[in-house]
C-alpha cells in the first residue's frame, strides 16, 4: 500500500483507476533511446508511448482527479464564461471543467493545509485549469505569464502523485523530476517543494552546478522523492552512478523556453532517453516559440495545452512600463537621476547585457554612494546566494543583474525593474520586468532604448499597447522608420553568449 493510501485509510480510494494508470519500477530504456525505433504514431503523428512494450513494467498510480459536485453542476456556458473572464484557453480532448476553489481539485487535506498556511484565497487562472488537468494524469502543456503561480501548478499535483506511489526502495532514484534552466529557479522551486511536502515527509534535492558535489551526492544516495535539477548537474551525477531515473514517473520541464534558448536540447533528450516512456510530463513555458513545440512533439503524448491571455508575446499588465529612447552616453546620468527620484528604501533590479558591464555599473554606483550588489553567471554560487540575500533583506536595495536573474529570481517585493541595456530578445524584455509585478503586486519597469535596439522598435510597441502602456513619440517614430527583427537577430536562437549559467 503506498503512502497516501494509508493516509486516506482507503485501499482502494486510488487503486481502481487502472484504465487510466500507468506503468512504473524498473525499466530497461537505457541512455541510447533506441527503444523509439519500436514505436508507432498516434493520429497526430506523435509517437506514442503506449504503442510500446511495457512487459515487466510494475503499475503506477497517476489519475488522482475525480470531479466535485460544484464543478460537475457547472454547465458549458458557465465554463465557457468563466474561462473568458479568466483569459483561459484550452486545447485537446476529454479537457476537465476549470475549479473555482480549492477544495473542488480534490486534493488530500494535508495539501489544502498548507495552502491555508501560505495565506492564498483561490486558484490563479493557470492553476484553475491546470491543477484539474495535471491530477488527471495526463500531459499537459502550460503557457504562462511569469509569476502567474504555475510553479504549485505543477508541484502539487506531484506532491499527490508522490504520495500514491510505493515508497523508495535502497538505491532508487527520485519519483518527481523537474528540469529547470538556472540554479535560481531551481532552489525556488525546492524552496516551494520542500514547504509543501514536509507534511508528508516527502524528501527534495536541488541539483545544480557551480557548488560542490557532495552534499549533493549524500541526497542523492539517501534516496529524496522529488529532485529538482538543471541538465547539465543531472547528467554528471547520472554518469557518475549517484542517481538514476527508472523510478521517474512525473516529469516536469519548467521554462521549456529558456532551456532551449539556452543550449540545453541534447541534455534534455538525453536525460529523457533514460525515463520510462509512459510518465506523465509536463512543460511549463512564458512562451511557446516553434522550437520548444518541436521538442513537446518528441516527449507528450496526448497532451492538454492551456494558455493563460494570448500565446502571442505580452507583458504583465500590472506592470507601468516607461521607455525612454536616450543616448548610450546618456545612460550612467538618467540612471542616477532615476534612483534619486524613486529610490525608497525599495529592490531595485537593474539589467545588463554583459557581465563586465554589471560590474562596472555596481563599481560606479557604489563609488557615488549608492547601495548595489552585481549578480551573474561569473559569480561563485556562495556570491550569488549571499547577494541574493542582502538583496532580499534590503540591505542592498539596489541589485544590478545580466539575464541570470530574469527567470527565477523570485523576490516577492521589487518595485522597480531598470532594464539599462535593452535585451536580446523580445521574450528577455518581457522575462525581465515580470521579475515586478509578481503575485498580485505592482510594479514599474524602466527601459533605455538606443538606436541599436531599433529593430525592435515596433515589436516593442505593440507589447506596450496591448498592456495598455503609453508608447512615447521618440519611439513611435523610431518604429515607424525601422524594420521589425528578422529572425536570428536577437530573437529565439540569438543567444549563444549568454548561455552556461546553470
Amino acid at each position: 500500500m503506498s503512502r497516501y493510501d494509508s493516509r486516506t485509510g482507503d485501499s482502494t480510494s486510488y487503486r481502481d483507476r487502472r484504465s487510466d494508470s500507468g506503468f512504473g519500477g524498473a525499466s530497461s530504456y537505457g541512455s541510447s533511446g533506441s527503444h523509439t525505433s519500436s514505436m508507432k504514431k498516434d493520429s497526430d503523428g506523435n509517437d506514442s508511448p503506449r504503442k510500446l512494450d511495457f512487459d515487466g513494467l510494475t503499475p503506477f498510480e497517476k489519475n488522482f482527479y475525480v470531479e466535485s459536485q460544484a464543478v460537475a453542476a457547472m454547465t458549458e456556458a458557465e465554463v465557457e464564461e468563466y474561462r473568458k473572464l479568466r483569459e483561459i484557453t484550452v486545447e485537446g480532448r476529454d479537457i476537465p471543467k476549470p475549479v473555482k476553489s480549492f477544495r473542488d481539485v480534490g486534493f488530500p487535506d494535508y495539501v489544502l493545509e498548507e495552502i491555508k498556511k501560505a495565506g492564498f484565497t483561490e486558484p490563479t487562472p493557470i492553476q484553475s485549469q491546470g491543477w484539474p488537468m495535471a491530477m488527471k494524469g495526463r500531459d499537459l502543456i502550460g503557457i504562462a505569464e511569469t509569476g502567474s503561480g504555475k510553479t504549485l501548478s505543477y508541484l502539487l499535483p506531484a506532491i499527490v502523485h508522490v504520495n500514491a506511489q510505493p515508497i523508495l526502495a535502497p538505491g532508487d532514484g527520485p519519483i518527481v523530476l523537474v528540469l529547470a534552466p538556472t540554479r535560481e529557479l531551481a532552489v525556488q522551486i525546492q524552496q516551494e517543494a520542500s514547504k509543501f511536502g514536509s507534511s508528508s515527509k516527502i524528501k527534495t534535492s536541488c541539483i545544480y552546478g557551480g557548488v560542490p558535489k557532495g552534499p549533493q551526492v549524500r541526497d542523492l544516495q539517501k534516496g529524496v522523492e522529488i529532485v529538482i535539477a538543471t541538465p547539465g548537474r543531472l547528467i554528471d551525477m547520472m554518469e557518475s552512478n549517484n542517481t538514476n531515473l527508472r523510478r521517474v514517473t512525473y516529469l516536469v520541464l519548467d521554462e521549456a523556453d529558456r532551456m532551449l534558448d539556452m543550449g540545453f536540447d541534447p541534455q534534455i533528450r538525453k536525460i529523457v532517453s533514460h525515463i520510462r516512456p509512459d510518465r506523465q510530463t509536463l512543460y511549463w513555458s512564458a512562451t511557446w516559440p516553434k522550437e520548444v513545440e518541436q521538442l513537446s512533439k518528441k516527449f507528450l503524448y496526448n497532451p492538454y495545452k492551456v494558455i493563460i491571455g494570448s500565446s502571442d508575446l505580452k507583458a504583465n499588465r500590472a506592470i507601468r512600463q516607461i521607455v525612454d529612447v536616450i543616448t548610450e552616453s546618456q545612460k550612467y546620468n538618467k540612471l542616477v537621476k532615476l534612483l534619486e527620484d524613486i529610490m525608497d528604501g525599495s529592490r531595485i533590479l537593474v539589467f545588463l547585457d554583459t557581465k563586465k558591464g554589471c560590474d562596472q555599473i555596481t563599481r560606479q554606483l557604489r563609488m557615488d554612494g549608492w547601495p548595489a550588489l552585481s549578480i551573474h553567471g561569473d559569480k561563485s554560487q556562495a556570491e550569488r546566494d549571499w547577494v541574493l540575500s542582502e538583496f532580499k533583506s534590503g540591505k542592498s536595495p539596489i541589485m544590478t543583474a545580466t539575464d541570470v536573474a530574469a527567470r527565477g529570481l523570485d523576490v516577492k517585493d521589487v518595485k522597480y525593474v531598470i532594464n539599462y541595456d535593452f535585451p536580446g530578445s523580445l521574450e528577455d524584455y518581457v522575462h525581465r520586468i515580470g521579475r515586478t509585478g509578481r503575485a498580485g503586486a505592482k510594479g514599474t519597469a524602466y527601459t533605455f532604448f538606443t538606436v541599436a535596439n531599433a529593430r525592435f522598435a515596433k515589436e516593442l510597441m505593440n507589447i506596450l499597447e496591448e498592456a495598455g502602456q503609453k508608447v512615447s513619440p521618440e519611439l513611435a517614430s523610431m518604429g515607424r522608420s525601422t524594420a521589425p527583427a528578422p529572425p536570428g537577430l536577437g530573437g529565439f536562437r540569438d543567444r549563444g553568449s549568454r548561455r552556461g549559467w546553470s
